[in-house]
């Protein structure tokens, strides 16, 4: 039989709705959406399972012939033919399930493949404001567990629904046309599958939800823990015993939600079962008086009882569709979640190129505060719903300025006066509230994301690298460079020495996010994927922050050559670049309150001074 037999139900701290098995409306309609593309396959799937029904019908009717016809008049001739027949029944039946599951499993796996590629490209539009607040295990919960749940929804529409209800459908009218009463008697039997199934499956769909989440959330600590940078932080600061006690209870409550499934599920098994064999037992009662009246003959009780259980078992498939099927509803529902955020950075409909050749960079009355979680997240994917931002939380109030194309401006100011933030409006990674950022003339709302990942590159303080190698790295900035082009990079960027030492070169692996590599190497190979990109605006976040002297020397030589001929905004926090800028700009509260060359700002007597003698004189007697 091509239905599905019993089907395991899986098992994932509530996000609010985890106690409702409720979806919202129209994610059926959108199911079938993902279906249609395979219609194809469905029919012949329809076909199979047509083919596969008139087997189980023909087989007990078989077993009635070779009793009545063969046995009942000793002809073992038609005996050995029929029994052959039923072997090769058997052997086409078992053909055509695996038939039947090979097709179910590409328009399972075909809608899988849909759901993590359009989820992974929605992921990847979200602003930088969703990744703070989500929690990274959830997130791939949702491409993992929940995706393979969606996918269930189909198969087991397939395998449950379809193929069941025609082999239910065949089965009862062949009974009926044997005997109409111990088929009506049958039937009085089947309320109790339903019941049970319904009254269970709201169970486990409410369980189901509570589990995804639970694992979720166990899946976000172990990639917090597992990372390089997690792992080191509990080495030193962290309680073993308390981090093993704290991981236990989260596996122990995946582990009650688990029992819970597991009890459920075999609570309704165990029914069906009882059932099964309770009306098995009526049938030769009601048909073993019947034969031993001569009401009709032995092959036919025999052909009846088989039925019987060809019977049950589709219907025990059909009254376990609804966990099935409401269970992975809500895995649809958790994908469809995501699939409908709208993401707060989108490229324009009529997107232009940044112009060519040198470019300024200009704020006009740029305001900006950072989204609430309704505006950029999902409470759901995040550990405790975050306090939402009001309308006294502004970064940055009425900044304007310009950077003259091929200009380098610094930007200081104590912390938190919002000057990443300001860096962060150049990239694009958020849009302002209010005001226009523009490069080369064009506001950044309107430009082309692909022109501006180009025309915009950035160094931060905490360099970010791929588990992978140095060319796999560098090559992320420009994918058709050459070695040639790689190695001339690494030496522009002070790393020619670092080059030549290492065995495998290029190919040497930097480990999780470049902890094999000292913080100065990490920052010049920052620094050399930036020369590889060659953008006519660099950002520096701090990047020589946090540096001993002979790294940060090598890095000052390296961003000398990255800044040449670039317009450049850098936050400073060395002498150097504060006396090399054309134009400091002094950031407290979100606003310009100074701007001008070094002496300028050491004349006025304000904020900068005050700065330069607490943080920066101090570089001047070393």
């Amino acid at each position: 039989m091509m239905g599905g037999g019993p089907t395991s139900v899986r098992g994932l701290v509530n996000d609010g709705t985890a106690k409702s098995a409720s979806v919202r409306p129209g994610t059926a309609r959108r199911i079938v959406a993902y279906a249609r593309p395979h219609w194809k396959r469905i029919l012949l799937y329809l076909l199979v399972a047509s083919v596969s029904s008139s087997i189980i019908v023909a087989n007990p009717l078989l077993l009635k012939a070779i009793i009545d016809r063969g046995i009942g008049n000793d002809d073992p001739t038609l005996v050995t033919w029929l029994a052959l027949a039923v072997a090769a029944l058997a052997l086409l039946e078992t053909a055509l399930g695996l038939v039947g599951r090979w097709l179910s499993a590409r328009i399972g796996e075909g809608v899988i493949y849909l759901l993590r590629t359009q989820v992974f490209t929605q992921v990847q539009r979200m602003p930088l404001a969703f990744f703070t607040r989500t929690q990274t295990g959830s997130l791939i919960s949702r491409l993992n567990t929940d995706v393979v749940g969606a996918q269930k929804a189909i198969t087991s529409v397939l395998q449950s629904v379809l193929s069941n209800v025609i082999s239910a459908l065949a089965v009862l009218s062949t009974m009926l046309v044997l005997s109409w009463q111990i088929t009506l008697a049958a039937l009085v039997a089947v309320p109790l599958f339903v019941l049970p199934a319904r009254w269970i499956g709201r169970k486990l769909a409410t369980v189901s939800r509570e589990g995804m989440n639970l694992n979720a959330e166990m899946s976000s600590l172990m990639t917090e823990r597992f990372n390089v940078g997690g792992a080191m932080l509990v080495k030193l600061y962290g309680r073993p015993e308390e981090e093993s006690a704290s991981f236990a209870h989260q596996a122990g409550r995946v582990r009650e939600v688990g029992v819970t499934q597991a009890v459920y599920g075999g609570l309704l098994f165990s029914m069906i079962g009882l059932i099964t064999a309770l009306a098995t037992a009526m049938v030769y009662g009601i048909g073993g008086n019947l034969v031993v009246s001569n009401a009709f003959d032995l092959g036919t009780l025999v052909a009846l009882a088989t039925l019987l259980t060809r019977l049950y078992g589709p219907l025990t498939s059909l009254s376990n569709v609804q966990v099935d099927v409401m269970t992975a509803l809500v895995s649809f529902d958790r994908v469809f979640e995501i699939l409908d955020l709208k993401p707060m950075i989108d490229e324009h409909p009529a997107a232009m190129r940044l112009p060519e050749g040198p470019r300024s960079v200009e704020f006009d009355q740029v305001s900006f505060r950072y989204p609430g979680s309704e505006e950029s997240s999902l409470q759901s994917l995040e550990l405790l719903p975050q306090p939402e931002n009001t309308d006294d939380a502004q970064v940055l109030s009425g900044v304007t300025f310009t950077a003259p194309a091929g200009s380098l401006v610094a930007l200081v100011g104590p912390s938190g006066a919002g000057k990443t933030t300001l860096t962060h409006l150049v990239t694009r990674l958020y849009d302002p509230t209010e005001g226009t950022v523009r490069i080369g003339g064009v506001d950044l709302r309107e430009a082309s994301m692909d022109s501006l990942r180009e025309g915009v590159g950035v160094v931060t303080q905490d360099t970010q690298l791929f588990h992978d190698t140095i060319g796999a790295n560098l090559r992320y900035a420009r994918p058709e460079a050459s070695d040639e082009d790689l190695a001339e990079a690494m030496r522009s960027a002070q790393l020619g020495t670092l080059l030549d030492l290492l065995p495998d070169g290029m190919n040497t692996m930097v480990g999780d996010r470049g902890y094999r590599l000292s913080g100065g190497e990490k920052q010049r190979l920052a620094i050399a994927r930036l020369l590889l990109k060659a953008p006519s605006v660099v950002v520096l976040d701090e990047a020589t922050a946090h540096l001993d002297s002979e790294s940060e020397a090598a890095v000052q030589e390296a961003l000398a050559t990255a800044l040449a001929g670039r317009t450049s905004l850098v936050i400073a926090h060395r002498l150097a670049t504060v006396r090399e800028a054309d134009l400091i700009l002094v950031l407290e509260d979100g606003r310009i309150l100074e701007r001008g060359t070094h002496e300028d700002l050491l004349e006025q007597g304000g904020l900068y001074t005050a700065l330069y003698r607490t943080q920066f004189a101090p570089q001047a007697r070393h």
